[in-house]
């Protein structure tokens, strides 16, 4: 009898936080006809709307995705090798980005946007914090346009917490997995060689025992530029360098008329852990990351009213 309350609590919970996102999903989608022509965007907050700092900042963005036509200089090149252990030159750098764009479309498919009044595009970029077991945050990302994730984070076991979709997927070589033929892979590239294996894993094996880790056609990768603007404009040069999950929030600002965040930052006892993954080192930080400047650079964005961000089980 008490486990028969218990899951008719459970549900009545659900049916709430799916009723928020219903009613919020419904702000989005009839905002066209409350808000036309009052705002940049049909959502009930806009990016292009927030703070003046924030839009100061982006005004410095370069384009976000390598393109066929797009030149990399060559001191953005010598910011990005740093990254590496082995130092490519610059000439091995560029015939690498034509080899690439042989193989994946020579104009991304995911593109910025502009804001139009008659249009709403909400964006779910959902981290792998501990801090998102036992949020029930699940429903209200499934509710979003986009939902982008980052490298391996799983939704099977874990949907109540995280939900179910992924429209798009942030990898590198070494936290790839396969991905359906409709998700789009947005490749971070942090190497020469991650060029060369990008080419491998979207061709299939020998008598096809190896799938394409991906659909070929919906591959884009981050601008190395890119990378150098979020470090130096956002992160002031903190760490080596921006963290996967930093970059993937500063690209949902070019690529979304309104962000909300999830799965950032460390668990409820302080620690930096993924919630598909207890590290055994407690003292596990966030390595060349400045894991707690970029948590309070989210923040400050949140401040701003630039984005929302869901803390989950905030940090003691």
């Amino acid at each position: 009898m008490l486990q028969l309350l218990r899951k008719k609590k459970f549900i009545l919970y659900l049916l709430c936080i799916v009723g928020i996102g219903l009613f919020a999903r419904s702000t989005w989608k009839l905002s066209p006809f409350s808000f036309h022509g009052s705002g940049p965007c049909a959502c009930s907050t806009c990016l292009a709307e927030g703070d003046l700092k924030f839009r100061e900042r982006m005004t410095a963005c370069p384009q976000p995705f390598l393109t066929y036509n797009l030149t990399v200089t060559e001191e953005t090149f010598n910011w990005w090798k740093r990254m590496q252990s082995r130092r490519p030159n610059f000439t091995l750098f560029k015939s690498a980005l034509e080899d690439v764009f042989q193989v994946v479309p020579h104009i991304p498919n995911v593109t910025v946007l502009e804001p139009k009044p008659d249009r709403c595009r909400s964006c779910a970029v959902v981290g792998n914090s501990g801090n998102l077991l036992g949020s029930h945050y699940g429903p209200l990302i499934d509710f979003h346009d986009i939902v982008i994730r980052i490298n391996r984070g799983p939704t099977k076991g874990y949907e109540a917490d995280v939900g179910t979709r992924t429209t798009h997927r942030v990898m590198y070589p070494e936290s790839a997995i396969p991905l359906d033929n409709n998700t789009h892979f947005m490749m971070f590239p942090f190497k020469r060689s991650d060029f060369q294996w990008l080419i491998n894993r979207l061709m299939p094996g020998e008598n096809g025992k190896r799938k394409a880790i991906a659909n070929k056609d919906l591959v884009t990768i981050l601008n190395p530029a890119f990378m150098k603007y979020v470090h130096e404009t956002w992160l002031l040069k903190k760490g080596a360098y921006p963290s996967t999950g930093f970059l993937t929030v500063a690209l949902s600002l070019k690529i979304c008329d309104e962000v909300s965040v999830f799965g950032f930052g460390a668990d409820m006892d302080g620690n930096w852990n993924h919630y598909f993954q207890i590290f055994k080192d407690k003292h596990f930080k966030t390595g060349g990351h400045p894991g707690d400047f970029e948590y309070g650079v989210i923040e400050q964005l949140h401040d701003w009213k630039v984005i929302t961000f869901f803390k989950g089980w905030e940090r003691r």
